[in-house]
């Protein structure tokens, strides 16, 4: 029995692809604007990430910022968020007897667990007393949210609607270079803690 296999059909892996469309330069820098935004959030908690993402727009009303009610919105959302990350830079977990996590804050002596139900030994408590690294990393986690929010759209024309090509300059150039210097530093000094809104350890 003879097989006959239409070839006049193209198959798919013989299709031509698609020609991609160029893109423009300002469209070029908007993709690097999203994408540094991306991983500058790994640095900051994600909840408080997640909170001005949502609330930004709304506030804003995309940017428009009719009223001074909307400015004042913004600023204590802004103001909130940068406070939550200073403070979440102190907080840390642990896993008890039963593999629970169990989160506290960092103190002069040692941990405070929040819920109040669990207890460390002193000695155990010491090693999650506050350090040096820990105000470091909580300042460097306000410039990384101050980098986020020059990326986002909706808050720079609320507060700067009509820049000139020096501030767009500015506003592309700067945020970049936080996130650039904070990156290098949270990579040579690494936070040991996973606090709320952060990665948590296997162990």
């Amino acid at each position: 029995m003879d097989v006959h296999v239409d070839t006049q059909q193209p198959l798919l892996e013989n299709a031509p692809l698609p020609q991609k469309t160029p893109k423009t330069p300002a469209q070029k820098t908007m993709r690097k604007a999203f994408k540094g935004t991306t991983h500058l959030a790994k640095l900051l908690p994600t909840g408080t990430v997640l909170i001005f993402q949502t609330l930004s727009p709304a506030i804003t009303h995309r940017g428009q910022c009719h009223t001074l009610t909307s400015k004042a919105m913004t600023i204590c959302l802004l103001t909130f968020c940068a406070f939550s990350c200073f403070i979440l830079s102190f907080t840390d977990s642990f896993r008890d007897e039963r593999g629970k996590v169990r989160y506290g804050v960092a103190t002069m002596k040692g941990i405070w667990i929040m819920d109040g139900s669990v207890t460390l030994p002193v000695d155990e408590a010491a090693k999650y007393k506050l350090k040096f690294i820990d105000f470091f990393h909580a300042f460097a986690s306000i410039l990384v949210f101050v980098a986020v929010v020059l990326f986002d759209q909706s808050v720079v024309r609320c507060f700067v609607p009509g820049p000139s090509a020096e501030t767009k300059e500015l506003l592309v150039a700067l945020p970049i270079g936080i996130g650039l210097v904070c990156s290098v530093l949270f990579v040579l000094f690494p936070s040991q803690r996973h606090g709320v809104g952060f990665p948590l350890s296997r162990n």
